[in-house]
Formats: C-alpha cells, structure tokens, sequence
C-alpha cells in the first residue's frame, strides 16, 4: 500500500515538474527570441513579421510537447489517452467542428507571413475606420495598434479577406497632399510661390521626382489650381516623404506655415458668404418685420 502511494507520489510530481519546465522553457524561449527579433530589427533592419510567427508556433510545440509528455507520466492519464485515441474517428469529426475557426485562423496566418499582404510595423486602414501600425501576428490573431495607443485584435480569417489600405507595402515613400483655399480677389501665382517655398523649406520633405521629371525641369514641390469653388480657388501642394509618419508631420506644419505666410502676404482664406435680400410687404411681397412665422 506504501509502496502504491509513493509510486503515485512519484508520478505526480514528475508530471508538475514536466509542467513547470514545459513553462520555463517556453517562457525563456519567448523572451530570449522577443529580444532577437527586437536587434535583428533594429540593427540590420530585418523585417519581424516571419520571426514573430514562428516564436507563437515554436511556443505552441512546446507547449504541446511538453504537456504530451506530463500525461504520459501518469497511468490514469495515460489510460485516459489511450481511450480518447481508441475513438479518434469520433473525436476527430467533433474536433473538426469545433475547431473550424480556429483552423482557418491558423491557415489564414500562415498565408499571410507567406504572402505579406501586410507585415508587423505596417501601418494599415481597414473598413475605412480601423487605422494603426501591426504590432504582432499571431495563430490566431492580428493586433494593431491604433494612433491612440489601444489594440485592435482582427481574427486572421477575417483579415485575410479585407481589403486592406497599407501605406507601407512595397514602397514606404508616400505623396502628401495639402489643399488650402483662397479668395478670388487673392493673387493666384503669389500663393503658389508661398506654398512651394514652404515646402521646399521643410526638414523632412523628399524628392519624390523620376530621373525624367528632373532631366525635363519639373518643380520638386508642385503647387496646382484644382477647383473654381463656390467661394474659394483651391489649390494643392504635392510633396513627397519617406513614410507615411513623416507625411503626416509634414502635412500639419505646412498649413501652420502656409497659413502664417497667407496672413503676412494679405492672402484671403475665405469663408462662405450668405446675402440676406428684404423685400417690401407695401409691392405685394414681406419684409423682415412683416415676415409670417415658421
């Protein structure tokens, strides 16, 4: 009976010390390869999406692993196992259901590390709302962080059939558009003039122009009149930056500078003009006094 307890003693303990070494190896296997993403990344700029997908997967083998070798340890589990596997075709008809979604998350994420539609540090748009940068792609999940520092968590499956807006894809060089109107009575050529000359001023501007564009003189900072508006002559300013981050930036200086500039050139930013006409009530028509309420 003694030597019974103490074999059962012996089997437990094995099992939790399978366990917590099943931990320890697949926490320091997380931590030790998280760091050499982060130098390889940093130091020879190589992208982390292939190696931040194959930590989750390597993680989940030895978790499997390890967790196949703890029941094993113990005879009741052992005899447990082995009668689950005697009704594997069942169980695997049920798996297979339940599982389905979890499967097509794990397919949808090998696709795309494989096929890169996106990759981590990407900066993305979806359904014309969700925006940030791919922070992580895991077996089952995307997370992107969004410009307010939370996580937005999108199923692989579902991110494998959106259409997705990447800024970074194939080229991180990005034309920002910035559009100012001003008034007719404003002098066209002068606003031009400004609007280049504040771009070209910029610290983080690019040339974005072809060989051809530079042999053929075109202006590196082009400025066009694109619309007769109601009230307003729009026009925009073509620059160039090397990522999407930097257009951003750039954009909100330059209205900041451009606007300044307008101010000190007496250059108009016009607002909407409404005319109030008052009629006499005396020729058969109201006037402002006279006019009937609602």
């Amino acid at each position: 009976m003694i030597q019974k307890y103490f074999e059962n003693a012996e089997g437990i303990i094995l099992f939790g010390a399978i366990i917590i070494v099943t931990f320890i190896i697949a926490i320091t296997f997380n931590r030790l390869f998280g760091r050499f993403i982060k130098k390889s990344s940093i130091i020879i700029k190589n992208n982390p999406t292939n190696y931040q997908f194959l930590k989750h997967f390597i993680t989940a083998i030895i978790y499997i692993i390890g967790f196949s070798l703890a029941v094993y340890t113990l005879p009741s589990l052992r005899a447990v196992a082995s009668s689950l596997l005697a009704g594997a075709g069942i169980l695997a008809v049920a798996v297979g259901f339940a599982s389905q979604q979890v499967l097509s998350n794990i397919v949808s994420g090998i696709f795309i590390v494989v096929f890169k539609p996106f990759r981590v540090n990407d900066r993305l748009v979806i359904r014309e709302k969700l925006n940030g940068v791919v922070e992580d792609i895991t077996l089952r999940h995307t997370v992107i962080r969004d410009f307010n520092n939370r996580r937005i968590i999108i199923p692989n499956a579902i991110m494998s059939q959106e259409i997705i807006v990447n800024a970074d894809f194939n080229d991180d060089k990005i034309c920002r558009w910035v559009e100012i109107g001003i008034s007719y009575d404003s002098d066209v050529d002068r606003a031009k003039a400004i609007m280049a000359e504040e771009a070209m001023k910029h610290p983080l501007r690019i040339d974005g122009r072809s060989p051809a564009q530079i042999a053929a003189g075109h202006p590196e900072a082009l400025v066009r009149l694109i619309e007769l508006g109601e009230y307003f002559v729009k026009l925009r300013l073509y620059v160039w930056a090397k990522d999407n981050a930097d257009a951003f930036v750039i954009g909100c200086d330059l209205l900041e500078s451009i606007k300044k500039r307008f101010d000190a050139e007496s250059i108009e930013i016009p607002f909407p003009y409404r005319t109030i006409v008052y009629k006499n009530a005396r020729n058969g028509e109201w006037d402002a006094d006279d006019a009937p309420e609602g």
